[in-house]
């Protein structure tokens, strides 16, 4: 069993950790050259919480199936399902759809020389921004309730 609380904190960290960097990368006052460059780098590291959040998911549910961590339905345990659901929503609902536009305006060949965002660009980019430091703290509420593990 041991082996699988190892497996759940890395995949953990690794899926739910670069989440992380779309608060440095996606940041508002940025050259429009570093946020091309920036926003292919955040397209990459958009797979791993794709895959290592859902792998975290299932093992931390086998954990609670197999392991002598009590009901499923504890606070802390409902808290941080209900806090990764909202992520998910956050991330695939809104920021998602937002660094898509703003990724296709920022690539688009007639836009290469532009050294400004247009205003309803610079707002999508606010936007992705605000929204990204949501989903931070909110990953860090996951983390700190299953630190914590509150009754």
């Amino acid at each position: 069993m041991q082996w699988l609380v190892w497996i759940h904190i890395l995949v953990a960290i690794i899926g739910i950790g670069p989440t992380f960097f779309g608060n440095i990368l996606l940041r508002k006052n940025q050259t429009v050259t570093d946020l091309r460059h920036n926003i292919l780098l955040q397209h990459k590291l958009d797979f791993f919480p794709k895959i290592g959040g859902t792998i975290a998911v299932i093992t931390g549910i086998l954990l609670v199936i197999f392991g002598n961590y009590g009901s499923i339905l504890q606070i802390w345990l409902l808290g941080a399902l209900f806090i990764y659901f909202v992520i998910q929503v956050l991330v695939i609902g809104f920021i998602s759809p937002k660094v898509y536009e703003l990724q296709r305006w920022l690539l688009h060949p007639e836009n290469r020389a532009s050294t400004q965002l247009p205003f309803n660009q610079a707002e999508n980019l606010k936007t992705i921004s605000n929204l990204y430091m949501l989903v931070s703290v909110l990953g860090i509420l996951i983390f700190l309730l299953m630190i914590i593990k509150p009754n």
